[in-house]
Protein backbone atom coordinates (compact mmCIF):
# COMPACT_ATOMS: atom_id res chain seq x y z
CA UNK A 1 0.00 0.00 0.00
CA UNK A 2 2.97 2.36 0.87
CA UNK A 3 4.44 1.70 -2.73
CA UNK A 4 1.28 2.59 -4.34
CA UNK A 5 1.12 5.59 -2.57
CA UNK A 6 4.56 6.70 -3.52
CA UNK A 7 4.59 5.93 -7.16
CA UNK A 8 1.22 7.61 -7.56
CA UNK A 9 2.99 10.83 -6.02
CA UNK A 10 4.94 11.64 -8.40
CA UNK A 11 3.32 10.62 -11.40
CA UNK A 12 0.73 12.74 -10.24
CA UNK A 13 3.24 16.01 -10.10
CA UNK A 14 4.57 15.27 -13.54
CA UNK A 15 1.25 15.87 -14.84
CA UNK A 16 0.82 19.35 -13.25
CA UNK A 17 4.02 20.28 -14.21
CA UNK A 18 2.65 19.55 -18.52
CA UNK A 19 -0.04 21.89 -17.71
CA UNK A 20 1.75 24.62 -16.71
CA UNK A 21 4.30 24.29 -19.34
CA UNK A 22 1.26 24.24 -22.09
CA UNK A 23 -0.47 27.33 -20.41
CA UNK A 24 3.19 29.31 -20.66
CA UNK A 25 3.75 28.02 -24.25
CA UNK A 26 0.46 29.43 -25.13
CA UNK A 27 1.38 33.06 -23.68
CA UNK A 28 4.56 32.85 -25.25
CA UNK A 29 2.73 32.37 -28.97
CA UNK A 30 0.00 35.63 -27.87
CA UNK A 31 3.36 38.02 -26.82
CA UNK A 32 4.09 40.12 -29.45
CA UNK A 33 7.99 40.58 -30.08
CA UNK A 34 8.85 44.11 -30.52
CA UNK A 35 13.00 44.65 -32.05
CA UNK A 36 15.15 46.37 -30.26
CA UNK A 37 15.53 50.53 -30.95
CA UNK A 38 18.77 51.29 -33.10
CA UNK A 39 20.45 53.95 -31.60
CA UNK A 40 19.78 57.35 -33.76
CA UNK A 41 22.77 59.00 -35.38
CA UNK A 42 23.16 62.16 -37.74
CA UNK A 43 20.96 62.22 -40.85
CA UNK A 44 22.52 61.25 -44.08
CA UNK A 45 23.59 64.23 -46.17
CA UNK A 46 21.97 62.62 -49.01
CA UNK A 47 18.66 63.02 -47.41
CA UNK A 48 19.56 66.92 -47.12
CA UNK A 49 19.96 66.83 -50.70
CA UNK A 50 17.11 64.80 -51.81
CA UNK A 51 14.71 66.91 -49.69
CA UNK A 52 16.11 70.13 -51.09
CA UNK A 53 15.50 68.92 -54.97
CA UNK A 54 11.75 68.35 -53.88
CA UNK A 55 11.33 71.99 -52.93
CA UNK A 56 12.80 73.14 -55.98
CA UNK A 57 10.55 70.98 -58.01
CA UNK A 58 8.03 71.54 -56.25
CA UNK A 59 7.10 74.97 -58.08
CA UNK A 60 7.16 73.25 -61.33
CA UNK A 61 5.37 70.78 -59.84
CA UNK A 62 1.89 72.80 -59.02
CA UNK A 63 2.86 74.75 -62.22
CA UNK A 64 2.28 71.63 -64.35
CA UNK A 65 -0.53 70.78 -62.07
CA UNK A 66 -2.64 74.17 -62.38
CA UNK A 67 -1.89 75.26 -65.99
CA UNK A 68 -1.59 71.51 -67.26
CA UNK A 69 1.32 70.10 -69.93
CA UNK A 70 -0.13 72.58 -72.46
CA UNK A 71 1.40 76.22 -71.26
CA UNK A 72 0.25 79.39 -69.39
CA UNK A 73 -2.83 80.37 -72.21
CA UNK A 74 -1.06 83.69 -74.25
CA UNK A 75 -2.31 85.71 -77.48
CA UNK A 76 0.31 86.46 -79.95
CA UNK A 77 1.24 89.57 -81.73
CA UNK A 78 3.47 90.70 -84.29
CA UNK A 79 5.75 93.53 -83.78
CA UNK A 80 6.08 95.84 -86.66
CA UNK A 81 8.23 98.70 -88.12
CA UNK A 82 6.74 102.22 -87.04
CA UNK A 83 5.80 104.70 -89.43
CA UNK A 84 7.46 108.00 -89.68
CA UNK A 85 6.53 110.79 -88.07
CA UNK A 86 4.07 113.49 -89.97
CA UNK A 87 4.97 116.66 -91.23
CA UNK A 88 2.63 118.53 -88.70
CA UNK A 89 3.30 116.44 -85.41
CA UNK A 90 4.76 113.06 -84.95
CA UNK A 91 3.28 110.55 -82.64
CA UNK A 92 2.78 110.60 -78.68
CA UNK A 93 5.77 111.12 -76.37
CA UNK A 94 3.52 111.03 -73.55
CA UNK A 95 -0.27 110.99 -72.24
CA UNK A 96 -1.39 113.08 -69.65
CA UNK A 97 -4.99 113.38 -67.88
CA UNK A 98 -6.52 116.39 -67.04
CA UNK A 99 -9.71 118.49 -66.94
CA UNK A 100 -11.03 120.98 -69.30
CA UNK A 101 -11.41 124.65 -67.61
CA UNK A 102 -12.13 128.00 -68.40
CA UNK A 103 -9.23 130.92 -68.39
CA UNK A 104 -12.00 133.50 -68.10
CA UNK A 105 -14.98 132.60 -65.32
CA UNK A 106 -16.82 135.12 -63.26
CA UNK A 107 -19.50 134.86 -60.46
CA UNK A 108 -21.38 138.12 -60.59
CA UNK A 109 -22.54 139.65 -58.08
CA UNK A 110 -24.16 143.86 -57.23
CA UNK A 111 -22.22 145.90 -55.96
CA UNK A 112 -24.64 147.17 -53.02
CA UNK A 113 -26.66 145.23 -50.69
CA UNK A 114 -30.02 145.12 -52.28
CA UNK A 115 -33.14 143.17 -53.33
CA UNK A 116 -33.57 141.45 -56.14
CA UNK A 117 -36.35 142.98 -58.29
CA UNK A 118 -35.87 140.78 -61.79
CA UNK A 119 -33.31 137.77 -63.32
CA UNK A 120 -33.85 137.95 -67.03
CA UNK A 121 -31.62 135.27 -67.63
CA UNK A 122 -31.01 131.30 -67.70
CA UNK A 123 -28.55 128.31 -67.19
CA UNK A 124 -27.18 127.67 -70.67
CA UNK A 125 -28.28 131.07 -72.63
CA UNK A 126 -25.36 133.26 -74.31
CA UNK A 127 -24.96 136.69 -72.87
CA UNK A 128 -23.04 139.76 -74.49
CA UNK A 129 -20.65 141.99 -72.46
CA UNK A 130 -22.91 144.74 -70.66
CA UNK A 131 -26.13 143.18 -71.23
CA UNK A 132 -28.42 143.30 -68.28
CA UNK A 133 -28.69 140.13 -66.05
CA UNK A 134 -30.70 141.29 -62.75
CA UNK A 135 -32.26 144.11 -61.73
CA UNK A 136 -32.25 145.55 -57.77
CA UNK A 137 -34.74 148.02 -56.17
CA UNK A 138 -33.32 151.27 -56.58
CA UNK A 139 -36.19 152.95 -54.76
CA UNK A 140 -34.04 154.01 -51.83
CA UNK A 141 -31.10 155.15 -54.33
CA UNK A 142 -33.42 156.95 -56.51
CA UNK A 143 -34.45 159.15 -53.16
CA UNK A 144 -30.79 159.59 -52.28
CA UNK A 145 -30.16 160.96 -56.05
CA UNK A 146 -33.02 163.30 -56.30
CA UNK A 147 -31.79 164.61 -52.85
CA UNK A 148 -28.62 165.25 -53.93
CA UNK A 149 -29.97 166.70 -57.12
CA UNK A 150 -31.72 169.23 -55.05
CA UNK A 151 -28.71 169.96 -53.18
CA UNK A 152 -26.63 170.50 -56.51
CA UNK A 153 -29.61 173.24 -57.24
CA UNK A 154 -28.92 174.71 -54.32
CA UNK A 155 -24.89 174.70 -54.36
CA UNK A 156 -25.66 176.48 -57.87
CA UNK A 157 -27.60 178.99 -56.39
CA UNK A 158 -25.84 179.96 -53.59
CA UNK A 159 -22.50 180.25 -56.08
CA UNK A 160 -24.64 182.67 -58.43
CA UNK A 161 -25.46 185.08 -55.35
CA UNK A 162 -22.18 185.08 -54.67
CA UNK A 163 -20.88 185.96 -57.79
CA UNK A 164 -23.33 188.61 -58.10
CA UNK A 165 -22.07 190.13 -54.82
CA UNK A 166 -18.48 190.02 -55.75
CA UNK A 167 -19.39 191.65 -58.97
CA UNK A 168 -21.05 194.31 -57.23
CA UNK A 169 -18.04 194.96 -54.35
CA UNK A 170 -15.23 194.62 -56.94
CA UNK A 171 -15.57 197.68 -59.26
CA UNK A 172 -16.42 199.63 -56.19
CA UNK A 173 -12.96 198.57 -54.52
CA UNK A 174 -11.02 199.05 -57.64
CA UNK A 175 -12.42 203.06 -58.02
CA UNK A 176 -11.86 203.58 -54.46
CA UNK A 177 -8.36 201.91 -54.93
CA UNK A 178 -7.84 204.78 -57.74
CA UNK A 179 -9.40 207.67 -55.35
CA UNK A 180 -6.88 206.81 -52.90
CA UNK A 181 -4.32 207.32 -54.84
CA UNK A 182 -5.23 210.41 -55.79
CA UNK A 183 -5.52 211.40 -51.96
CA UNK A 184 -10.10 212.20 -52.66
CA UNK A 185 -11.34 209.24 -50.18
CA UNK A 186 -10.00 209.05 -46.50
CA UNK A 187 -8.65 205.72 -45.79
CA UNK A 188 -11.57 204.22 -43.55
CA UNK A 189 -13.66 204.49 -47.07
CA UNK A 190 -11.26 202.47 -48.65
CA UNK A 191 -10.33 200.20 -45.40
CA UNK A 192 -14.33 199.13 -45.99
CA UNK A 193 -14.49 198.72 -49.34
CA UNK A 194 -11.37 196.41 -49.50
CA UNK A 195 -13.07 194.63 -46.96
CA UNK A 196 -15.98 194.25 -48.69
CA UNK A 197 -14.41 193.24 -51.56
CA UNK A 198 -12.17 190.70 -49.95
CA UNK A 199 -15.04 188.86 -48.14
CA UNK A 200 -17.23 188.32 -51.61
CA UNK A 201 -14.34 186.95 -53.06
CA UNK A 202 -14.01 184.67 -50.49
CA UNK A 203 -17.47 183.20 -50.28
CA UNK A 204 -17.45 182.96 -54.32
CA UNK A 205 -14.42 180.69 -53.36
CA UNK A 206 -16.67 178.87 -50.34
CA UNK A 207 -19.72 178.65 -53.16
CA UNK A 208 -17.41 177.02 -55.78
CA UNK A 209 -16.55 174.29 -53.95
CA UNK A 210 -19.66 174.12 -52.41
CA UNK A 211 -21.38 173.02 -55.82
CA UNK A 212 -18.42 170.71 -56.47
CA UNK A 213 -18.99 168.89 -53.90
CA UNK A 214 -22.61 168.95 -55.05
CA UNK A 215 -21.84 167.43 -58.17
CA UNK A 216 -19.80 164.76 -56.59
CA UNK A 217 -22.40 163.62 -54.25
CA UNK A 218 -24.82 163.83 -57.23
CA UNK A 219 -22.78 161.30 -59.47
CA UNK A 220 -22.18 158.86 -56.61
CA UNK A 221 -25.69 158.91 -56.31
CA UNK A 222 -26.26 158.15 -59.77
CA UNK A 223 -23.71 155.42 -59.98
CA UNK A 224 -25.24 153.72 -56.81
CA UNK A 225 -28.61 153.99 -59.20
CA UNK A 226 -26.98 152.34 -62.12
CA UNK A 227 -25.43 149.75 -60.05
CA UNK A 228 -28.89 148.06 -58.85
CA UNK A 229 -28.89 146.79 -62.29
CA UNK A 230 -26.34 144.35 -63.11
CA UNK A 231 -24.50 143.97 -66.55
CA UNK A 232 -22.37 141.51 -67.68
CA UNK A 233 -18.44 141.56 -67.09
CA UNK A 234 -18.08 139.86 -71.31
CA UNK A 235 -19.61 137.40 -73.29
CA UNK A 236 -20.27 133.97 -72.19
CA UNK A 237 -22.84 130.81 -70.85
CA UNK A 238 -24.61 131.17 -68.35
CA UNK A 239 -23.90 128.14 -65.96
CA UNK A 240 -25.15 128.80 -63.56
CA UNK A 241 -27.86 131.40 -61.71
CA UNK A 242 -27.71 131.62 -57.99
CA UNK A 243 -30.53 134.42 -57.23
CA UNK A 244 -34.41 134.70 -57.29
CA UNK A 245 -36.56 137.74 -57.47
CA UNK A 246 -37.61 138.47 -53.90
CA UNK A 247 -33.91 137.46 -52.41
CA UNK A 248 -31.44 139.53 -51.15
CA UNK A 249 -27.97 140.29 -52.46
CA UNK A 250 -24.85 141.43 -50.86
CA UNK A 251 -21.26 141.55 -52.00
CA UNK A 252 -19.79 141.12 -48.60
CA UNK A 253 -21.18 137.97 -46.71
CA UNK A 254 -24.38 135.73 -46.71
CA UNK A 255 -25.59 137.36 -43.45
CA UNK A 256 -27.89 135.21 -41.83
CA UNK A 257 -28.08 132.50 -44.33
CA UNK A 258 -30.83 133.76 -46.69
CA UNK A 259 -28.64 136.51 -48.31
CA UNK A 260 -27.02 135.52 -51.74
CA UNK A 261 -23.40 136.38 -52.51
CA UNK A 262 -23.53 136.33 -56.45
CA UNK A 263 -26.30 136.39 -59.24
CA UNK A 264 -24.98 134.09 -61.44
CA UNK A 265 -21.99 132.57 -63.29
CA UNK A 266 -20.59 133.51 -66.54
CA UNK A 267 -18.42 131.48 -68.73
CA UNK A 268 -16.00 132.04 -71.92
CA UNK A 269 -16.38 129.93 -74.03
CA UNK A 270 -13.54 131.07 -75.93
CA UNK A 271 -11.32 130.74 -73.30
CA UNK A 272 -11.66 127.06 -72.51
CA UNK A 273 -8.66 124.76 -71.84
CA UNK A 274 -6.72 122.18 -70.84
CA UNK A 275 -5.53 121.61 -67.57
CA UNK A 276 -2.77 118.66 -66.75
CA UNK A 277 -0.87 117.26 -64.59
CA UNK A 278 2.63 116.05 -66.07
CA UNK A 279 4.84 113.70 -63.68
CA UNK A 280 7.87 115.40 -62.88
CA UNK A 281 10.27 112.57 -64.56
CA UNK A 282 8.69 113.63 -67.83
CA UNK A 283 8.28 117.09 -67.84
CA UNK A 284 11.31 117.81 -69.71
CA UNK A 285 9.51 116.38 -73.05
CA UNK A 286 6.85 119.23 -73.02
CA UNK A 287 7.33 123.01 -73.84
CA UNK A 288 5.29 125.75 -74.97
CA UNK A 289 4.23 125.84 -78.63
CA UNK A 290 4.46 122.05 -78.62
CA UNK A 291 1.42 120.27 -80.52
CA UNK A 292 -0.94 117.95 -78.77
CA UNK A 293 -4.40 115.88 -79.12
CA UNK A 294 -6.69 116.17 -77.09
CA UNK A 295 -9.33 113.53 -76.32
CA UNK A 296 -12.86 114.51 -74.24
CA UNK A 297 -13.59 111.35 -71.98
CA UNK A 298 -17.24 112.01 -73.24
CA UNK A 299 -16.01 111.79 -76.92
CA UNK A 300 -13.73 108.84 -77.16
CA UNK A 301 -12.98 108.97 -80.66
CA UNK A 302 -12.57 112.81 -81.44
CA UNK A 303 -9.07 113.68 -81.32
CA UNK A 304 -8.76 117.38 -80.97
CA UNK A 305 -5.60 119.19 -82.49
CA UNK A 306 -4.19 121.59 -79.50
CA UNK A 307 -1.01 123.43 -78.40
CA UNK A 308 0.40 123.38 -75.48
CA UNK A 309 -0.14 126.91 -74.15
CA UNK A 310 3.11 126.98 -71.51
CA UNK A 311 4.21 124.66 -68.36
CA UNK A 312 3.53 126.82 -64.79
CA UNK A 313 6.71 126.83 -63.24
CA UNK A 314 6.56 125.30 -59.89
CA UNK A 315 5.54 122.03 -58.47
CA UNK A 316 3.45 119.95 -56.53
CA UNK A 317 5.53 118.06 -53.90
CA UNK A 318 2.85 116.02 -52.73
CA UNK A 319 1.93 114.59 -56.37
CA UNK A 320 5.72 115.10 -58.12
CA UNK A 321 3.81 116.83 -60.72
CA UNK A 322 4.03 120.21 -62.59
CA UNK A 323 0.71 121.81 -64.40
CA UNK A 324 0.78 122.28 -67.86
CA UNK A 325 -1.81 124.21 -69.61
CA UNK A 326 -3.15 122.78 -73.29
CA UNK A 327 -4.98 124.95 -75.81
CA UNK A 328 -7.51 123.89 -78.19
CA UNK A 329 -6.92 124.69 -82.36
CA UNK A 330 -10.52 124.42 -82.92
CA UNK A 331 -13.29 125.80 -80.86
CA UNK A 332 -16.72 123.53 -80.50
CA UNK A 333 -19.80 123.60 -78.46
CA UNK A 334 -19.78 120.35 -77.17
CA UNK A 335 -16.38 121.27 -75.12
CA UNK A 336 -17.74 122.24 -71.76
CA UNK A 337 -15.79 123.46 -68.68
CA UNK A 338 -14.97 120.35 -66.26
CA UNK A 339 -15.19 117.84 -68.77
CA UNK A 340 -12.30 115.16 -68.29
CA UNK A 341 -9.63 115.01 -71.27
CA UNK A 342 -6.58 113.11 -71.59
CA UNK A 343 -3.87 115.04 -74.06
CA UNK A 344 -0.97 113.36 -75.95
CA UNK A 345 1.81 115.00 -76.03
CA UNK A 346 3.29 114.44 -79.47
CA UNK A 347 6.65 115.20 -81.03
CA UNK A 348 7.52 118.15 -84.00
CA UNK A 349 8.65 117.83 -87.43
CA UNK A 350 8.56 121.41 -89.26
CA UNK A 351 7.09 120.54 -93.20
CA UNK A 352 9.23 120.13 -95.43
CA UNK A 353 12.44 118.93 -93.37
CA UNK A 354 13.82 116.39 -95.41
CA UNK A 355 16.64 115.51 -93.29
CA UNK A 356 13.90 114.78 -90.51
CA UNK A 357 14.54 110.83 -89.69
CA UNK A 358 11.90 108.65 -89.75
CA UNK A 359 10.95 107.25 -86.26
CA UNK A 360 12.69 104.70 -85.06
CA UNK A 361 11.83 100.77 -83.36
CA UNK A 362 8.90 98.88 -83.77
CA UNK A 363 5.30 99.38 -82.95
CA UNK A 364 3.40 96.95 -80.56
CA UNK A 365 -0.08 96.33 -79.02
CA UNK A 366 -0.16 98.03 -75.45
CA UNK A 367 -1.17 95.50 -73.47
CA UNK A 368 2.49 93.71 -75.10
CA UNK A 369 4.22 95.72 -72.95
CA UNK A 370 4.53 96.29 -69.00
CA UNK A 371 5.90 99.77 -68.95
CA UNK A 372 7.52 101.41 -66.53
CA UNK A 373 9.09 104.97 -67.17
CA UNK A 374 11.13 104.93 -70.45
CA UNK A 375 11.61 101.33 -70.20
CA UNK A 376 9.23 98.04 -70.24
CA UNK A 377 9.12 94.12 -70.52
CA UNK A 378 8.00 91.89 -73.50
CA UNK A 379 8.06 88.44 -73.60
CA UNK A 380 9.19 87.48 -77.02
CA UNK A 381 7.64 83.55 -77.93
CA UNK A 382 9.59 80.98 -79.39
CA UNK A 383 7.72 78.10 -80.03
CA UNK A 384 6.03 77.06 -76.57
CA UNK A 385 8.42 79.21 -74.60
CA UNK A 386 8.79 83.04 -73.85
CA UNK A 387 12.04 85.38 -73.79
CA UNK A 388 11.42 87.65 -71.00
CA UNK A 389 13.51 91.31 -72.42
CA UNK A 390 14.16 95.24 -71.34
CA UNK A 391 13.18 97.60 -74.36
CA UNK A 392 12.94 100.89 -74.04
CA UNK A 393 10.24 102.66 -74.83
CA UNK A 394 9.31 105.63 -77.36
CA UNK A 395 6.18 107.29 -78.46
CA UNK A 396 2.71 105.71 -77.67
CA UNK A 397 0.11 106.54 -80.67
CA UNK A 398 -3.94 105.09 -81.17
CA UNK A 399 -2.11 102.33 -82.99
CA UNK A 400 0.40 100.87 -80.37
CA UNK A 401 3.53 101.50 -78.11
CA UNK A 402 6.62 102.25 -80.30
CA UNK A 403 9.61 100.42 -78.87
CA UNK A 404 13.18 102.43 -79.32
CA UNK A 405 14.91 98.95 -78.40
CA UNK A 406 15.05 95.30 -77.75
CA UNK A 407 12.77 93.80 -80.28
CA UNK A 408 12.74 93.80 -84.09
CA UNK A 409 9.81 93.90 -86.73
CA UNK A 410 8.57 90.14 -87.65
CA UNK A 411 9.17 89.14 -83.95
CA UNK A 412 6.01 87.71 -81.91
CA UNK A 413 5.33 88.69 -78.34
CA UNK A 414 3.04 87.60 -75.90
CA UNK A 415 0.24 90.04 -75.13
CA UNK A 416 -2.42 89.13 -72.34
CA UNK A 417 -2.08 89.36 -68.28
CA UNK A 418 2.11 89.38 -68.19
CA UNK A 419 2.06 89.01 -64.73
CA UNK A 420 1.77 85.61 -64.88
CA UNK A 421 4.41 84.87 -67.53
CA UNK A 422 8.39 84.55 -66.77
CA UNK A 423 11.36 84.34 -68.58
CA UNK A 424 11.54 79.84 -70.21
CA UNK A 425 8.16 79.74 -69.10
CA UNK A 426 6.02 77.32 -70.84
CA UNK A 427 3.12 78.86 -72.82
CA UNK A 428 -0.14 78.18 -75.28
CA UNK A 429 -0.79 80.81 -78.30
CA UNK A 430 -4.70 81.09 -77.71
CA UNK A 431 -6.99 83.21 -80.52
CA UNK A 432 -8.80 85.96 -79.39
CA UNK A 433 -12.25 85.94 -78.24
CA UNK A 434 -14.74 87.43 -80.93
CA UNK A 435 -15.71 91.18 -80.33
Amino acid sequence: MYSGWALGKPKGKLQGEGRVDHKANLLNQLRIERPAEPARGPIPRAWWIGGGAAIVLLPAVLGVGLFGSKGIPVQAVTARAAAPASASGGASLLDASGYVVARRQATVSAKVSAKVVEVPIQEGQRVEANQIIARLDDSNAQAALAQTKAQVDQAEANLVAAQVAYGNARPLYERNTALRQRGVISDSAFETSKTNHDAAQANLAVMTRARDVARSARTMAERIVDDMTVRAPFAGIVTARSAQPGEMVSPNSAGGGFTRTGLCTIVDMDSLEVEVDVSENFISRVHPGQPATIKLNAYPDWLIPGEIITVIPTADRAKATVKVRVGFKEKDDRVVPEMGARVSFLSEQKAGDKKAPATPGVLVPIEAVSANGDTGIVFVIHNTEVERRTVRLGARTPEGQTLLSGVTAGEQLAAGDLSKLTDKARIRVEEPAAP
